[in-house]
């Protein structure tokens, strides 16, 4: 795994801490072992969605929680009984535990999740609060005239 060395940019930006602590954090974490794969869609101007491969997972075995900035997605196989223990020939479907962690973006919340054909959707949607969203500015003409007091 190859390592980046964020320490230039330090020296020469201001208030961008955060952006490099979190590619640190993406470029060491845990997760990269690529079970369940998944994909990360838009679907709309502030809508997300993460649609995750987990086929033999029941929707009780499924913990979705989001914490601050961090989506955290757990699956926990329930313990199979001795009386239905199966004999494979070949095993390709993963049915082990996994945890996968997601950095959300400021204002990013989760909206939903359901599971159907095997596919975990969970939806994001990002809401801006007014006081963070642009608003315009009225300008307002003068009589061209600019007053001086002293």
């Amino acid at each position: 795994m190859r390592t980046v060395d964020y320490s230039p940019f330090y020296r020469a930006t201001v208030g961008f801490d955060r952006v490099f602590d979190l590619l640190d954090s993406v470029a060491s974490q845990s997760g990269a072992n690529g079970y369940p794969p998944y994909n990360i869609e838009k679907a709309g101007d502030n809508a997300y969605r993460i649609v995750m491969a987990v086929a033999g997972f029941a929707e009780a075995e499924l913990n979705v929680t989001q914490k601050e900035n961090e989506l955290l997605v757990t699956g926990q196989a329930a313990p199979s009984q001795g009386q239905d223990e199966k004999q494979y020939l070949y095993r390709g479907i993963a049915g082990r535990n996994f945890e996968r962690r997601f950095q959300l973006a400021d204002h990013v919340k989760v909206t939903g999740a359901k599971l159907a054909n095997g596919l975990l959707t969970i939806e994001l949607q990002r809401e801006i609060p007014e006081e963070k969203k642009p608003r315009a500015i009225p300008v307002q003409a003068g009589n061209g005239q600019a007053a001086l007091t002293h």
